[in-house]
């Protein structure tokens, strides 16, 4: 059945890394939800160990701004040079290579010129996050590159998955823009969302699963379609403490906004 819509895969090497990255990206989703947290925004300070003066280092609190950039620039960077390495190649592996440098060049524009930082974050988990997307996309076109002269699979999905990223990069933006409007500059507080789909979940600006989705889409490889399950976990574990840390905060927080999807979870 995979088959029909995914790509043979290049090496029984692509299997295993492909297994690893969803290992990897789902346990941290479940260490969400057991406390351990990536320690960025509100959870800055959670989980923190300073026993060490490695440790000490890797604890060192960043600006959010800065941290962020450090965790999107450098894929958004290996993202362009893909289009020197790879200056040619067919139809999907372009629509690949543009997919993966516009969603973490919009991320970096975005941390440049939209968002409103209250929290910091610990250098640590910025050079976890980042050194992953980094692996990631490399990979990611890498692979795309080895299999352009594979069989295409039988069904065909990139123009749909075009479709989905552009949804997902669109609705992401335009709910990062609503949270860059909740507060003044000066303001550090946080404040229940408003507008867009907040009125029904609390995370709606992780859309960026629709962005890894589309892009999974156009790829068809087991790489993609493994991150994005993984992604998935993860941001669910994710929106699950920050719609309890709300309510925690918020006497006032409305019990029908869920965390990530509208009516069930």
């Amino acid at each position: 059945m995979f088959q029909s819509f995914m790509f043979k895969e290049p090496s029984p090497i692509t299997t295993t890394i492909s297994m690893v990255a969803f290992v990897f990206v789902a346990f941290f989703g479940i260490s969400e939800i057991f406390g351990k947290h990536l320690q960025f925004s509100k959870f800055v300070n959670v989980s923190s160990n300073s026993n060490s003066h490695s440790n000490n280092f890797l604890q060192s609190k960043l600006s959010s701004r800065i941290g962020m950039f450090i965790v999107y620039a450098p894929p958004c960077v290996v993202g362009f040079a893909s289009f020197v390495m790879y200056p040619n190649g067919e139809t999907r592996f372009i629509m690949l290579k543009s997919a993966v440098t516009i969603h973490f060049l919009k991320r970096v524009l975005e941390v440049l010129f939209v968002h409103k930082y209250s929290g910091g974050m610990v250098l640590g988990s910025a050079l976890i996050i980042s050194s992953s997307y980094i692996t990631l996309v490399a990979v990611l076109i890498h692979l795309q590159h080895l299999i352009q002269e594979y069989t295409e699979p039988k069904v065909d999905l990139k123009y749909i998955g075009l479709t989905i990223f552009l949804i997902g990069i669109c609705g992401n933006f335009y709910h990062h823009y609503l949270l860059s409007k909740l507060r003044d500059k000066k303001e550090k507080g946080y404040k229940i969302p408003q507008g867009g789909l907040f009125s029904m979940v609390l995370c709606p600006h992780y859309f960026f699963i629709l962005d890894f989705l589309g892009i999974s889409f156009i790829s068809q490889i087991s790489l993609s379609f493994s991150c994005v399950v993984g992604s998935t976990l993860y941001m669910m574990g994710r929106s699950y403490v920050t719609r309890k840390w709300y309510i925690s905060k918020f006497k006032n927080f409305p019990n029908n906004v869920k965390a990530l999807i509208p009516f069930v979870f």
